[in-house]
């Protein structure tokens, strides 16, 4: 609660606030910064960035996550990170939300990708003709229309109700490919479809998000001019190890991601 400081007791809190300086004053912003909870898959965990937690094992949690390079600026009171490589909905509500309570005041989630099986889509669009790729993506598509939101409603209706003060920021997905470049490997028909089930992914989350009272964080803005086949990508194309292919680099983690979420946090 604020309280409005006036006469005589503004001067007493000028004097103290000259008198913290330093790290008592460093101490006093991080006070006043909430606890910050960080759930999610493989795009909050920060694989592909590199530099990961040993504690994390396959969960691949990273220090150049956007969630880790938040924490290490803004200093919350609290920082718990249980975002986990591989994770779909089912594994949020099993396993992630534990640290959240009724004085959490922020939280960030990316998820949805895994449930509509976008790991399988992009190695069917890889491996196989154009025909193959648009029944896999068509497969995915029809899943994020028709079962998704659901499991999103099960997910944002627990956060709610652990931390109902929070601030929660849902982080969609950046578009995977530029489109009319010259690129080996996919035509544009298959880029195509990925990127409009990308956008079709965001469309049923931001809507999910809204109708929970929660913040939607759109990448696509700070990811334009760095997807796959852009010249300057910020995501991986095929890589070893293989688990980190078509996900943010370190680059897309600090200059895509962690704006749009400072920006809504």
């Amino acid at each position: 609660m604020k309280h409005r400081i006036t006469g005589a007791a503004s001067a007493v809190a000028l004097a103290l606030t000259l008198a913290l300086g330093g790290t008592g004053a460093a101490e006093a912003a991080q006070g006043a910064t909430p606890s910050y909870v960080a759930l999610g898959d493989s795009y909050a965990s920060g694989l592909g960035a590199g530099a990961y937690q040993s504690s994390s094992g396959d969960c691949k949690r990273s220090d150049k996550a956007y969630p880790a390079l938040w924490a290490a600026a803004h200093r919350p009171a609290s920082f718990a990170f249980t975002a986990c490589s591989g994770a779909r909905t089912g594994d949020v509500l099993a396993k992630q939300l534990t640290p959240l309570t009724p004085t959490t005041g922020l939280v960030s989630i990316s998820i949805g990708g895994n449930d509509a099986g976008f790991g399988d889509a992009m190695s069917t669009c890889v491996l196989n003709t154009d025909s193959a790729c648009l029944n896999r993506i068509a497969t995915a598509s029809a899943f994020i229309r028709n079962e998704l939101p659901a499991k999103l409603d099960a997910v944002y209706s627990a956060i709610g109700a652990r931390s109902p003060k929070a601030r929660v920021v849902v982080l969609g997905y950046p578009r995977f490919y530029k489109l009319g470049a010259v690129c080996a490997g996919l035509s544009d028909a298959k880029r195509k479809a990925i990127n409009d089930a990308a956008d079709l992914l965001d469309t049923v989350t931001a809507k999910r998000a809204a109708d929970h009272g929660f913040a939607f964080g759109d990448v696509n803005a700070t990811f334009a001019g760095h997807e796959l086949c852009s010249g300057s990508p910020w995501l991986h194309s095929v890589t070893l190890p293989v688990d980190e292919s078509y996900h943010p680099t370190a680059a897309g983690q600090s200059g895509g991601y962690l704006p749009v979420f400072s920006s809504a946090a």
